[in-house]
């Protein structure tokens, strides 16, 4: 009981001070609060209820009400009196949209706006990105670097409305896109998010929003490499459908309202301001100016002669011209300053130049062109002789009147009536950009032309792509960062980026390839500065053009005419070409064939000099109009022909760099596309460009561009500036130069004996820093141990795959750049017989340097004798021919002493008288003579004492000595026997 009376006495407590505290609060004015609408009920009713501006500052807030109905709105020029919930005219000064609001003035970032920066990589390194759209005073501009920048408003529409946005989108260097979300995150709108390049000028764009939340989304991300990227600006932003605003907004300087009611605020003219929230605008004093839309007035500087410039007359009657002189406008100089000049007196007569070739001067002293079928040199046309065409074209070097296909604009960032001031400047020998009202100005020249025609006398055939091509002469003079940029439009509407120039360039000459008829449109702009600044501190800048020579164009006119083919069944009749693989010879008009396995220049195909030799291990194709090479060759390398087929290699592959990093940490690639080779017909490597709407393909043998990997549109890789580095193939070989392009061994060094193959390849496209041209090489190098195709590696120490940004170098490893095997490239191996089978493997010579060919052959297997049967038939053999020699031996030994026992017997019966013998006792030997003779000697001697007798050495009359019997002694024993008798 006593626990629940404490809790209650605190309870009180409490409540008695939150009574005090809110005593103390001063009574809320009107000032300190503002009155919002609840959210609609299912009626369609709401509530009006009073919301402190600050929290717990005042108490007596008025009671909530009952609301407008939610389908209520004001018109024009109105707004919504909370406090009495009616429609009141604005007063004067200020403006509203009425269902709508705007955005015309970015001194600093709308409140609802959200900006921020962040990395555009998927997976790629940590980025250092916190660009963001930046406000500019008349517009506000997205990053200008290759972070991802988004600007984003939400809006919660009323009923179904729409926005409608002003940008300026110049750089295709960027990807622009523009969406829509509802609350839930998803995209409402179903148009493409793309927004289209707009060029020089600002280009609206309108779109239908949903009842509801709308989140606006504007992103961009540049991919450019370039150390300069123009940045998307974007103004005046009009959103309807919020169905009331609660308030006005004041005029910005520069404008005014005069009236109440306004729905918008006019623009001051020029030497006049106003300031903010203005009613009228107030004029300039004598010795002050300002522009058009200015906020305040600044003195007039003394006038120089960057204020003025100079201009030519039409030629009258007497082909004379007069030089005219005239002030900037609008004039912001004073010419009574100290220091100032005048203007110097316009009137001088010159002689007027020549008419432009083609053209020809009329009795007006006006320049016409000539008829078709006709030429000049710029005084009086001729027609063209029979068997020639007129050379058609456009070439200006004369600059008396602006050509009637030409025309010069101004373009202002943040004005864009600006377009129809001075721009360029026609001078007699060249065409200049006059001094600009600001030096940021964009002063445009651009040239139009209806199309192209490729002459007659050029085949139509012809495998290049080439249709016509533009060369113009200019400088530039400049003090600040001045860039000249030449574009070339690929339809009528836009025009993408070909080449620019920075800084001062002395006259020099450029020329670019027009490949599509839908190129028509050429522009140059020249800026003085990207530096936002009113002031005219380098108006003095120029840039001028000497001459433009285009060719081939349709409607052009000839200022010369040109030797054809005529044809064989009239000599009257029009002009033919040559057939494929014929030269013209001016002088004639004849069809000359060209020498074997040449082709023809399609841009020149009069004269020998037409003729171009295809390179080594190529041959032209059936058109006569270029060099294949069908992926097979024969090479002789150590004394041997090595055969090659790399038909495996011939489709289309790509490949790219390791990845490159910007300072900001985009990570980006080079990626190339290659189609080695084929016969015709064949696919061609293709690279795009994908980062805007409308993109831009080029297709050749190697071609490259940028990418950056990237999670917009749900694509992988963002593919930017593609560029053409081989169109034709020059030849193939081992050697490390042709014709004046060469792959140098140390780029890519090896230890194998087996010399690379070197495809050598060029691309017609010019760039500034590559006069003659881009080139590539591509090196093959056998590798059997690499599956598949192998892999494309770029120089270790030109990471991007040049080392001087003209010619690319390439080694592309696989074991389809291996010769194909031969019967040198293998050995056999004969094995022992065992158990009578002998088996034949053959193996690869190793380093194994070939790959398909001829196949190893498959293992061999003969019957065989081993080696123990041989033994026991040598050992047999061996035994049996000993026994045989020795008793040969054995028996001639036997012979021989028979004889030389007869012998000795007959020696000693001749009583030892010489040179006589003795008589003969018998005819034969007596029977048992031998016996007893044998038996004498074997009986008395052993096997070996017969030997050594035998072996004994001979008597000094040179014969052995045998042991006889003497006959003497035969005699006496015989008397003696007698005796005894």
């Amino acid at each position: 009981m006593m626990a629940g009376s404490h809790v209650h006495l605190c309870g009180c407590l409490l409540m008695l001070l939150f009574v005090q505290t809110y005593a103390d609060l001063p009574i809320c004015k009107e000032s300190d609060y503002h009155f919002e609408y609840t959210e609609c009920d299912v009626l369609g009713s709401r509530w009006r209820v009073a919301i402190p501006n600050k929290a717990d500052t005042c108490t007596g807030l008025p009671n909530p009400v009952k609301g407008t109905q939610c389908t209520f709105s004001c018109s024009e020029g109105e707004f919504l009196d909370m406090q009495s919930q009616q429609c009141q005219k604005c007063t004067a000064g200020t403006y509203s949209l009425g269902t709508g609001v705007a955005f015309d003035e970015w001194d600093s970032l709308p409140k609802g706006f959200v900006t921020h920066g962040s990395g555009s990589n998927v997976g790629g390194a940590q980025n250092n990105c916190n660009s963001t759209w930046t406000p500019k005073g008349e517009y506000i501009a997205s990053n200008a670097d290759e972070c991802t920048s988004t600007l984003s408003y939400a809006v919660t529409l009323k009923k179904p409305g729409s926005l409608s946005f002003e940008y300026l989108y110049s750089d295709n260097s960027i990807y622009f896109e523009f969406f829509v979300q509802n609350d839930q995150c998803q995209s409402t709108d179903t148009q493409s998010r793309w927004m289209s390049t707009s060029d020089t000028d600002w280009t609206k764009h309108r779109v239908d929003l949903n009842k509801g939340t709308n989140v606006l989304y504007w992103r961009t991300t540049a991919y450019g490499m370039e150390s300069t990227i123009s940045a998307v600006l974007l103004k005046n932003i009009a959103i309807s459908g919020v169905a009331y605003t609660s308030e006005c907004f004041l005029c910005k300087p520069g404008t005014h309202s005069a009236a109440a009611g306004s729905a918008r605020c006019a623009t001051c003219p020029a030497d006049s301001y106003s300031n903010k929230g203005a009613t009228a605008c107030h004029e300039c004093e004598v010795d002050k100016y300002a522009e058009a839309g200015s906020g305040s007035c600044k003195p007039r500087p003394a006038c120089t002669n960057s204020d003025y410039f100079y201009t030519h007359t039409p030629c009258d009657s007497e082909r004379k011209t007069q030089l005219m002189y005239k002030w900037i406008e609008p004039k912001i100089c004073s010419e009574n300053v100290n220091g100032a000049v005048k203007l110097p007196a316009s009137g001088k007569k010159q002689i007027c130049p020549p008419c432009n070739p083609g053209f020809f001067v009329t009795n007006s002293s006006a320049c016409k062109p000539c008829d078709h079928g006709f030429y000049s040199n710029g005084t009086a046309c001729a027609k063209c002789p029979v068997g020639t065409e007129p050379v058609v074209g456009f070439e200006y070097k004369w600059w008396n009147t602006m050509p009637s296909n030409m025309e010069s604009s101004l373009f202002r960032e943040e004005d864009a009536d600006s377009k129809q001031r001075t721009a360029w400047e026609v001078a007699g020998e060249y065409i200049y950009t006059a001094p600009g009202d600001e030096d940021t100005d964009i002063l445009l020249l651009s040239l139009q032309v209806a199309g192209y025609r490729l002459p007659q006398s050029v085949a139509k055939d012809s495998d290049r792509s080439e249709l016509s091509r533009i060369t113009f002469v200019f400088e530039t003079h400049c003090q600040a960062d001045c860039k000249l940029y030449f574009q070339a439009g690929y339809n009528k509407w836009s025009n993408d980026l070909v080449e620019q120039w920075g800084g001062s360039k002395s006259k020099q000459s450029y020329t670019y390839l027009i490949q599509s008829n839908s190129t028509v449109t050429f522009t140059w702009n020249f800026r003085r500065t990207s530096v936002s600044s009113r002031e005219r501190k380098y108006s003095a800048d120029f840039a001028k053009i000497y001459s433009i020579h285009i060719t081939n164009v349709i409607g052009g006119v000839a200022s010369q005419c040109r030797r054809c083919a005529l044809s064989f069944a009239q000599a009257n009749s029009a002009c033919v070409p040559c057939p494929p693989g014929h030269y013209m010879v001016s002088e004639t008009g004849v069809c000359k064939s060209c020498p074997a396995n040449s082709f023809v220049r399609p841009e020149q195909p009069v004269g020998e000099a037409a003729c171009i030799h295809c390179g080594p291990n190529t041959w032209r194709n059936k058109a006569h109009s270029a060099c294949l090479s069908d992926c097979k060759l024969g090479v002789h390398m150590g004394g041997a022909l090595q055969h090659y087929d790399f038909s495996p290699l011939a489709n289309v592959t790509t490949f790219q760099s390791s990845p490159r990093f910007t300072s900001k940490g985009l990570r980006y690639f080079h990626r190339f596309g290659v189609s080695l080779c084929g016969k015709e017909g064949r696919e061609t490597a293709s690279c795009v460009d994908n980062v805007t709407a409308r993109g831009r393909k080029v297709k050749g043998y190697v071609c490259g561009s940028t990418v950056v990997p990237s999670d917009i549109r749900s694509q992988s890789v963002v593919s930017s500036q593609p560029f053409i580095i081989g169109d034709s193939l020059m030849g193939v070989t081992t050697d490390t130069a042709l014709n004046k392009v060469s792959s140098p061994i140390w780029l890519f060094p090896t230890a194998s004996s087996l010399l690379d193959i070197i495809f050598y390849y060029r691309s017609s496209e010019t760039t500034q820093a590559c006069k003659q041209g881009r080139s590539t090489t591509i090196r093959l190098r056998c590798d059997p141990t690499l599956s598949a195709k192998g892999h494309i590696i770029l120089p270790s120490n030109c990471s991007e795959g040049t080392c001087d940004g003209c010619t690319f170098h390439f080694l592309w490893q696989s074991q389809h750049a291996c010769p194909l095997c031969t019967k040198d490239h293998y050995k056999e191996i004969v094995s022992a017989c065992i158990q009578g089978i002998q088996k034949t493997t053959y193996v690869w010579q190793q380093p194994l340097q070939c790959y398909g060919g001829e196949s190893l052959p498959t293992q061999k297997i003969n019957a065989c004798v081993t080696l123990d049967f041989w033994l026991r038939f040598g050992v047999s053999t061996g035994t049996i021919a000993a026994v045989l020699l020795i008793s040969i031996s054995c028996y001639f030994w036997k012979k021989t002493r028979k004889l030389q026992y007869k012998y000795s017997k007959l020696i000693m019966s001749s009583g030892g008288k010489e040179c006589e013998l003795p008589g003969a006792d018998s005819c034969a030997i007596m029977e048992g003579e031998d016996a007893e003779d044998e038996l004498m000697d074997l009986t008395k001697k052993s096997f070996f004492s017969k030997i050594k007798t035998y072996s004994r050495e001979r008597s000094s009359d040179g014969f052995d000595s045998v042991p006889l019997k003497s006959s003497s002694s035969s005699l006496q024993v015989d008397d003696e026997d007698s005796d005894v008798a």
